[in-house]
């Protein structure tokens, strides 16, 4: 017999050593909101199917949870996969990104069809219906080059050609096969809950959300964001890498450096195109930048001035930072802590006044936040703007109308930052957008202010949390948006991550993410001439070696 520690109900069972998971989980399903489709054993992630072999702690992973998302997330889009090579069998299927609160696919080369998208829906649902079974299987690195090889998957060839480890983890269904990054569930009888919307040339694949884990969230188009990944992969396609099996065959072949020159030159010129956007709209002198976190706001504010600069401005730069409201008046979250992402921790009715009035040319006395009394002072210094000025507000809040609610439209110009990774593991596994930035964090946590990555994966989950609240729902409201993600930066990032990140054991429940993350960077080529990367890049935020002050 196996002592079983279960974390939901703080009890200690027995169980017969040999006992699949699966079976324990039909006990405690009742104290779970949502499915279970995992379970985590001693602070790291297994599948259902594995087996009970000695004394543990264990928590079932629900749809409440990132982890339970993703094992989601890949086993529908398996299910997807299956569909297509029934439907359409002589077509190539690929995952590109999440849009909408699902995953963004096209077939190569061929626009679906509402028909198509009829077909693949209810053939995924005969699949879903018929709790067909995932089976794993191992098999040697060799074997699985030559598996893939023989189905016509270079993508997947070229992955594992770079391959550390010696075998290769790879599941069937319905007598198809594919290898994916990241665990599934047992069967298609858990993916009960999915939609396909017609996006473009391709199609969306709705599923449950963190935010709604029992139902299908509201799909809400997202334009903008769906053009700037269209002109992304558009980029991939000059740069010529789409995958990380790709990005590896360059850094192997000593070509790197030049593929470095192309995405700068590509940022560079992205920037000035919205440099260029700002000056042809005479009345805008509000530039306001928002993005979720490690998004390389910063740098890109700072490169954006510079252009500016080209264009005949004087750039001024205002901190939102410097408008907290004092202390005592900042809003408290649910657990009673301050919430200073909470747009209402600023004081809204100040900054527009000082808006406004720079705005008609009038004289305003700066302001500055003391963050060790938790106070705003006046510093005696003057401000008015100049026929030539351009005001640039960098903050999560930018987008928000609320805001700069007193300042009148034509006056304002608002940019998205983020980092949207156009660069796929390969055609069937994306890279998440927030996996680039949780790495980018974690890097310059540890360089700059003194955070080990235990304590940024720690926090990570109430970053995300505000991003969700304040920053995702208003990113369609920008002007132009601005993807500060790098093709080759994974590599760099690589070198300074993985030490600290090494460092998590499993006595923390971080290790789970931990060994994720190592898993993910283990893919990726080291690039280790940092001299090839520019000073002004915004990967030097976070790896340091900036022309610019921070």
């Amino acid at each position: 017999m196996v002592k079983v520690a279960i974390k939901e109900t703080a009890e200690i069972r027995e169980y017969k050593k040999g006992t699949s998971f699966l079976n324990i989980a039909v006990d405690f399903q009742k104290y779970h909101k949502s499915q279970i489709v995992a379970v985590n054993v001693d602070n790291e992630i297994k599948e259902l199917f594995h087996k009970l072999r000695r004394d543990c702690s264990i928590r079932f992973v629900d749809l409440s949870t990132q982890d339970g998302i993703k094992i989601y997330q890949r086993g529908i889009y398996f299910v997807a996969y299956v569909a297509a090579k029934r439907v359409l069998p002589t077509r190539t299927l690929s995952m590109l990104h999440s849009l909408g609160k699902g995953l963004y696919c096209e077939f190569e080369n061929y626009e679906v069809t509402d028909e198509d998208i009829k077909r693949l829906k209810a053939e995924m649902k005969r699949i879903v219906d018929a709790n067909v079974p995932f089976e794993k299987e191992t098999l040697w690195k060799s074997e699985a080059i030559e598996l893939f090889k023989d189905i016509g998957r270079e993508d997947k060839v070229k992955l594992f050609k770079f391959r550390k480890k010696d075998t290769v983890n790879i599941y069937k269904c319905a007598g198809y096969c594919n290898y994916f990054y990241g665990h599934l569930v047992p069967s298609s009888g858990y993916l009960k809950l999915f939609d396909l919307v017609k996006v473009g040339p391709g199609f969306v694949i709705r599923h449950p959300d963190i935010t709604s884990p029992d139902k299908l969230p509201e799909y809400i188009p997202q334009n903008k964001l769906a053009q700037i990944y269209s002109e992304y992969e558009q980029w991939g396609k000059i740069l010529g890498v789409k995958t990380v099996g790709d990005l590896n065959e360059v850094i192997s072949g000593g070509n790197i450096a030049e593929l470095i020159r192309i995405s700068e030159a590509l940022h560079e010129k992205k920037i000035a195109y919205i440099a260029d956007m700002i000056a042809a709209r005479k009345k805008a002198r509000l530039v306001l930048i928002a993005g979720p976190s490690s998004s390389g706001k910063t740098t890109f504010a700072k490169r954006l001035a510079l252009q500016l600069k080209v264009n005949g401005y004087s750039p001024i730069g205002i901190s939102l930072d410097d408008y907290f409201v004092d202390r005592s008046k900042t809003p408290r979250d649910e657990n009673g802590n301050y919430d200073f992402e909470s747009i209402y921790a600023l004081d809204l009715d100040l900054f527009n006044e000082h808006m406004r009035a720079l705005l008609e040319g009038d004289e305003i006395e700066q302001v500055k936040f003391d963050f060790k009394v938790g106070r705003r002072r006046y510093t005696g210094r003057k401000l008015r703007m100049k026929e030539d000025d351009v005001i640039i507000v960098e903050g999560i809040h930018g987008l928000n109308e609320l805001l700069t609610q007193s300042i009148p439209k034509e006056m304002k110009f608002k940019i998205y930052v983020s980092a949207l990774t156009q660069l796929n593991i390969d055609k069937d596994n994306r890279i998440p957008t927030t996996d680039t930035r949780i790495i980018r964090r974690i890097v310059r946590d540890s360089k700059f202010r003194g955070h080990t990555a235990l304590d940024t994966i720690r926090m990570w989950p109430r970053v995300r949390k505000g991003e969700e609240r304040n920053i995702f729902p208003f990113q369609e409201e920008a002007d132009v948006m601005f993807n500060s993600a790098l093709i080759y930066e994974l590599g760099v990032l690589k070198l300074f991550a993985e030490p600290t990140i090494i460092q998590i054991d499993n006595s923390n429940p971080e290790y789970a993410e931990a060994k994720r993350l190592l898993r993910f960077l283990d893919y990726f080529l080291p690039i280790t001439n940092l001299e090839d990367i520019p000073r002004l890049s915004i990967i030097r935020e976070f790896i340091g070696g900036s022309a610019f002050k921070y």
